[in-house]
């Protein structure tokens, strides 16, 4: 599937402010695309902005190379054995939900491990829906798939997709590790901007408070401005992790209220210190980049655990060939100990 050549064909199911983002950069690309959404005005929509758009899910999707699945989180197992059941063998089926284990074992559950890849790119908006939907949201954005063992072929196939078309740096990583590493990073988040910004609607002197209020609160607050039901459906499909994380966060929220109660400035400073490295690692994190060449059609488990441990260790690939019976990555990994 290279789309270079402007011959993938490519279905959108589900047309929101992800999926539409998506679907506008296949257009753009050159991609023979399709949109499929289950509100009627909005599939006029789409039809509207230049992409073809039937009524029919079945007709959306049928002889497609690859289709994204875009919508709810709790729609995606039903909506994942509908396509299914009426595309080629062949085409390579993901979807964009912000947790990932629920959906793999689904798939599995459904016997298509081999091409069913999940995914999630890191990307979105303090709006909702296809009015907000933009082709640029996703360009560069870092973007999970969740290689298995019986569909190499799909990830590749996907991955070279994504990096050709997004300039996606693609993580591989397995399903648990995205929900757990995603549960920090952006799940947790959400209740604490939940939190920051809902104490303050509860707060006596709310007009006062917003009136006074600058980057630090407009900063921690930004994604309480999204969808609630959207927001919901993603803590609740990650209900255990987001939990365990959230008391990590309690942990040291306790040890700096603890510090502040006893007027410590040393032990205050040294958290806020610990912090202050971390939001520093964001911008400045340096990268190695290597090539890692693998035989294209035999045993995968080679493969399979080298990426498994890229994604892990905080790398990523914007490279996948295959060429002459091998596959190539481009790999880049946070400065430190090689893989292995």
């Amino acid at each position: 599937m290279g789309a270079a050549n402007g011959q993938v064909r490519a279905a959108v199911v589900g047309t929101g402010l992800i999926g539409g983002s998506l679907l506008l950069r296949l257009r753009d690309a050159g991609l023979d695309v399709a949109g499929w959404d289950p509100d009627p005005a909005t599939r006029r929509h789409v039809a509207e902005r230049g992409v073809v758009a039937p009524d029919a899910l079945e007709e959306a999707v049928a002889g497609r190379d690859v289709v994204f699945l875009c919508g709810p989180l709790p729609t995606l197992p039903a909506t994942l054995t509908r396509v299914a059941g009426v595309t080629d063998d062949r085409c390579v089926l993901t979807d964009v939900g912000s947790t990932k284990a629920d959906v793999a074992t689904a798939a599995t559950a459904q016997g298509l491990g081999h091409r069913f890849v999940p995914g999630h790119p890191m990307a979105g908006a303090d709006r909702a829906g296809l009015a907000a939907a933009s082709p640029a949201l996703l360009d560069g954005a870092a973007w999970v798939l969740c290689p298995a063992p019986s569909g190499m072929a799909a990830f590749r196939r996907l991955a070279t997709l994504l990096i050709d078309v997004f300039h996606a740096q693609v993580v591989p990583m397995s399903a648990p590790e995205h929900d757990t590493a995603a549960a920090l990073a952006s799940h947790v988040p959400h209740l604490l901007a939940g939190a920051l910004a809902g104490a303050v609607q509860r707060a006596a002197l709310r007009d006062a408070v917003l009136a006074l209020a600058a980057g630090s609160f407009t900063d921690g607050t930004r994604v309480a401005g999204g969808p609630p039901v959207r927001t919901a459906n993603m803590l609740l499909g990650n209900r255990d992790r987001v939990l365990a994380e959230l008391g990590a966060v309690r942990n040291v929220l306790d040890e700096l209220t603890d510090a502040l109660e006893a007027g410590d400035a040393e032990a205050l400073t040294a958290r806020l210190d610990e912090a202050r490295a971390a939001r520093a690692a964001l911008g400045a994190r340096a990268y190695t980049t290597h090539r890692c060449e693998f035989p294209a059609e035999l045993e995968h488990a080679g493969e399979l655990a080298y990426l498994r441990e890229l994604g892990a260790a905080g790398g990523h690939l914007t490279g996948c060939r295959v060429e002459a019976g091998a596959v190539t990555y481009t790999a880049h990994l946070p400065a430190g100990p090689p893989l292995g």
